[in-house]
């Protein structure tokens, strides 16, 4: 059987090996975090606990909280991440002054959507060494962290990611059957490589699914469009993923607050809503008793401690109730001691908060 062009590297590659840039997301999202010591409960229980809406003992630290799975073995990035082609043949730039990568202007992986079934090289995941990567992964895990996978490229950005935006806005209209195949056909490879983590990763609580669906003024789509069209497979690939008993966080960059209803609708457990984009009151107002909101909280590098201390319990009693929200704390990152304080306010002021919320002795 031939290999793929884009595929020859991934078939070829030693996962057993660590292959991410230093200093690339990928690379420290692998790297091993220190244990959490001192606390009154699991920390991976109170976590999910929070993401279930089932009283948490505490309000989770995003991300200091918990483990990422990011495999090296899923190329839907290139592998290092670095400027070069991933495994469907679309080409990435590294953009500095963001931190992250995007696609080339003017890539393109399908020339025209009318053909997409002939010309896109779908990944044949058969040829990847999924064991090796997972057993490798598993010895930098924190056992009392929950393991969250992070699903980058969802099933619409995918299809923009392989053609210009403005062709991709237009199949909805153009070609909405064409466009159905296509999403459900993306589904079933979500599916096929999700049940791939689940089998070698070890230990995987839950799925951080990327799929962003607006710009920064609005969603790109109705939301009839969007139930329409892109609903069914992303509800069928997330049905998949609640069947298996782990729970769902959504990373999904615009101004996405009219999707709300259709995010519970598909048993989306939390979102990280962007923060300049969206409104986190309302949010939190209207939903805030339906699904967990994980809200950022930008620290000034010039705060003191008490100013610290004071910010993260003012944002405890503001959005602390529903026992649904938790704090993604953003300090500069040269400067490691205003994380620890506010990590430490958030976790002891939020124990006794929710001591006395649910009656706790």
């Amino acid at each position: 059987m031939s290999v793929g062009k884009f595929m020859q590297t991934t078939a070829n590659r030693d996962y057993s090996k660590s292959w991410q840039a230093p200093g690339s997301f990928p690379w420290i999202a692998q790297q091993p975090k220190e244990p959490i010591t001192g606390r009154a409960h699991s920390v991976r229980e109170n976590y999910i606990r929070c993401v279930k809406g089932e009283q948490p003992y505490w309000m989770p630290a995003y991300f200091y909280e918990s483990n990422t799975v990011w495999p090296d073995a899923m190329e839907e990035h290139p592998v290092p991440e670095v400027d070069g082609y991933d495994w469907w043949g679309v080409y990435w730039v590294m953009v500095e002054t963001v931190g992250g990568m995007i696609t080339k202007p003017g890539t393109r992986a399908i020339k025209d959507f009318a053909n997409w079934k002939e010309e896109v090289e779908w990944p044949d995941l058969s040829l990847v060494d999924f064991e090796a990567d997972g057993k490798k992964l598993q010895k930098t895990m924190d056992p009392d962290r929950p393991h969250i996978y992070e699903c980058v490229e969802g099933i619409s950005e995918r299809l923009h990611e392989m053609m210009p935006f403005d062709e991709y806005l237009m199949t909805f209209y153009e070609e909405p059957e064409l466009l159905e195949e296509f999403f459900q056909k993306m589904a079933d490879y979500k599916i096929e490589s999700t049940s791939k983590i689940f089998q070698y990763y070890g230990q995987v609580d839950g799925v951080l699914y990327h799929d962003d669906w607006g710009t920064e003024r609005s969603g790109f789509f109705s939301n009839e469009m969007f139930r329409k069209q892109l609903m069914p497979a992303t509800s069928r690939f997330l049905k998949f993923v609640k069947d298996q008993g782990k729970f769902i966080e959504l990373h999904s960059c615009g101004r996405n607050m009219q999707y709300v209803p259709e995010m519970i609708e598909m048993g989306i457990d939390m979102w990280t809503p962007q923060m300049r984009a969206n409104d986190a009151d309302f949010l939190y107002n209207h939903y805030g008793k339906q699904m967990t909101f994980c809200f950022g909280m930008e620290i000034p590098h010039d705060w003191k401690e008490a100013e610290i201390r004071k910010a993260v319990r003012d944002f405890v009693d503001h959005y602390g109730e529903t026992g649904r929200t938790m704090l993604w704390i953003m300090t500069d990152m040269t400067d490691p001691v205003q994380d620890q304080v506010a990590r430490d306010e958030l976790y002891h002021y939020s124990l006794e908060y929710y001591n006395k919320l649910y009656h706790r002795d």
